[in-house]
């Protein structure tokens, strides 16, 4: 059987004129199922983010195979999508604009866009905020209109940059709960990026924890809990056990990051 998304012994080195070379990513390896959403948490620095570029094509890995459903990834495809921390909406644009941005430099025609931005905007719990400007938004609303943005184009992976750091402790549960909503809803697989313990638990079907840097997989954890989940879940022994799990074998790497300085 192919593997939906493969990585096997990816490293990375960035090599800046007169600085030292840093070695991000070392053997990095890991394997998704179509459908499947796979946390990746480590200490500051290891190569997550890092890692999810080069998943999406912008970063050439000096050695190791990255590949999508078998093929080889060579660079940007709308079958892969990111969304990032910062929101990056345009001022000028409203939400339902923002969310077309997408399509249009596809050249799908307005009425098919304007058709797929109503949908989205109900998927993603934004009608009646259509019109409004991003300064008009609250955080939240803004990485609704991100979310949507990059699902506007359906792509069949997500990759999530701590999408929800920003954000307050409320709003941040508030999008978790959304966010597996509208997993359950269109099937997607989702890759997340997060140093949220917690987080990583309650959203995923695995967690792959990385190693201080340079990034290299250290284990990874199935999280052997029943869906849909809610709030109340996060309150179970079970779900704590979890989080105890990964905490016990993250701590170790956190240690040696901040022994490093990184």
């Amino acid at each position: 059987m192919v593997s939906f998304i493969e990585a096997q012994g990816v490293t990375l080195v960035f090599k800046p004129k007169n600085r030292e070379h840093v070695t991000a990513l070392k053997e990095f390896s890991l394997d998704v199922t179509k459908g499947e959403f796979v946390s990746i948490v480590g200490p500051s620095g290891c190569g997550k983010s890092t890692f999810l570029n080069v998943l999406l094509g912008l970063i050439k890995p000096d050695t190791g195979d990255l590949t999508f459903k078998g093929h080889p990834i060579t660079g940007p495809s709308q079958e892969r999508a990111m969304v990032f921390q910062e929101f990056g909406l345009l001022p000028w644009r409203t939400a339902a604009a923002n969310i077309e941005l997408g399509l249009e430099l596809k050249g799908i025609p307005a009425a098919e866009r304007t058709e797929r931005s109503k949908e989205l905007v109900k998927l993603v719990g934004l009608v009646g905020f259509e019109s409004h400007y991003p300064h008009e938004l609250s955080g939240g609303m803004k990485q609704r209109v991100g979310l949507a943005r990059a699902l506007a184009t359906e792509p069949e992976v997500l990759l999530m940059d701590e999408p929800f750091a920003a954000l307050d402790a409320q709003t941040r549960d508030i999008m978790q709960s959304e966010l597996l909503g509208i997993w359950e809803r269109t099937h997607k697989t989702v890759l997340f990026v997060t140093h949220s313990i917690e987080e990583a638990a309650y959203l995923s079907d695995r967690v792959i924890v990385m190693t201080a840097r340079p990034g290299r997989t250290k284990e990874i954890l199935p999280i052997q809990l029943p869906r849909p989940r809610d709030y109340e879940m996060r309150l179970t022994p079970e779900f704590n056990d979890i989080k105890a799990q990964i905490w016990n074998t993250l701590k170790d790497e956190l240690k040696t990051s901040s022994r490093d300085g990184v």
